[in-house]
């Protein structure tokens, strides 16, 4: 017989720990639906994200280099799906919900515009006055409101948990998990495993782009990060002289095995310490539970700055990604004087969430690729030469 959703709820109570978000514990959907049959409700939203167009459009955004600068160099996609693998081991090692970490990992950048950041502080300069523009609450608005898949409902209709995973930058104020006698001040376990896990995998893939470029220097980092010289002497130990892509391929994995194993053991005591019973109990907490060890936070914390001043802020980097943005920004200006251009269903939403909404919204959702393409099908080469 086939495995069906009560079996695998009954596994899940039997496998995770207490303070897990249990798929039969959802506190649903905003829209009623009959459960799935083979699939817990957190299955069934990981499945929902990734037949998304959203999600398909990821693949052609940028991550750090344009999209299209390299074969082998990260696009939002690839670097989601690595955020999704990193979240399940952390997830299984701590005895907590994979499939909600994993959803909340695969939905986690859909809200993400052409251009990577820079993207997205151009849209938010853009609709100063306007609500502004930030890529988690885009993605929210995505699996919410955006995304038309479904006959009787807008939206990927997920589940609440899934939907708490997402909002990461919110007040104690507007926390979604807080209601009448119940003060939430933290999300998941899962939610936070995800949001470390973007950390982890960023830092880590970013530094192997940079070197694949040629844009970040070996010896540079042996010098100024420790991570990295760390990560080296262990390699060479380990394996002796290797072939260089070997090598290092082989140092930024001991350096994701690193940190992954910091943030297991010290979330594992953070955990023990707060004597949390329930997923709800780890809601109350006044802190993240899943953090990195104060020394690896310094750690990190060096490794970052040497990526904004030697790669972030490469000329290489940096000033494609300004030229893009222009781009942006004449798309939006024009948008504005010729509302009636945008996409059928911004036109439609307009009137409900104003032009400058429905025109940011359109915008975010066009993949670098097409941004380029509609700014010549506007602008033409006269305006294009000077980008």
């Amino acid at each position: 017989m086939p495995v069906n959703r009560l079996q695998l709820e009954r596994r899940e109570r039997r496998i995770l720990a207490p303070y897990a978000q249990l798929s039969a514990e959802s506190r649903g959907r905003r829209f009623k639906e009959a459960p799935p049959e083979w699939r817990t409700h957190f299955q069934r939203d990981r499945d929902r994200v990734i037949h998304s167009r959203a999600f398909r459009r990821l693949e052609y955004k940028t991550q750090v280099f344009l999209n299209g600068t390299g074969d082998h160099l990260r696009t939002r996609l690839t670097h989601t799906m690595e955020v999704a693998a990193i979240s399940r081991n952390i997830s299984r090692a701590l005895k907590i919900n994979e499939d909600l970490t994993e959803t909340i990992a695969l939905a986690h950048d859909l809200g993400h515009p052409p251009f990577g950041h820079n993207g997205e502080m151009a849209l938010d300069r853009l609709m100063k006055g306007h609500g502004g523009f930030e890529h988690n609450r885009h993605s929210l608005r995505i699996v919410e409101e955006l995304e038309q898949k479904y006959p009787t409902f807008a939206g990927l209709n997920l589940s609440w948990e899934v939907r708490e995973g997402l909002v990461k930058h919110y007040t104690a104020y507007d926390h979604p998990s807080k209601r009448a006698g119940f003060d939430a001040k933290s999300s998941s376990l899962e939610a936070q495993v995800a949001n470390l896990a973007d950390e982890i995998a960023y830092y880590s893939h970013d530094l192997d782009d940079g070197l694949e470029a040629g844009l970040l220097d070996e010896q540079k980092l042996v010098r100024e990060v420790r991570i990295w010289r760390d990560a080296a002497i262990c390699v060479k130990k380990a394996h002796g002289d290797l072939a260089e892509e070997c090598r290092r391929y082989f140092i930024i994995r001991c350096i994701i095995d690193d940190q992954v194993k910091d943030v297991v053991l010290t979330a594992e005591k953070h955990i023990a310490a707060a004597k949390v019973r329930d997923a709800d109990d780890v809601r109350l907490q006044p802190r993240a539970l899943v953090q990195y060890s104060a020394r690896r936070r310094k750690l990190n914390l060096e490794l970052r700055d040497f990526l904004y001043e030697n790669l972030y802020y490469n000329p290489m980097v940096h000033e494609p990604n300004v030229k893009a943005v222009r781009m942006l920004e004449d798309l939006f200006n024009y948008f504005l004087e010729h509302p009636k251009e945008i996409g059928e269903l911004s036109r439609k939403r307009a009137g409900e969430i104003g032009w400058h909404r429905a025109i940011c919204d359109y915008i975010a959702g066009m993949t670098d690729g097409y941004v380029h393409r509609t700014h010549a099908e506007i602008f033409g080469d006269s305006k294009s030469s000077r980008l």
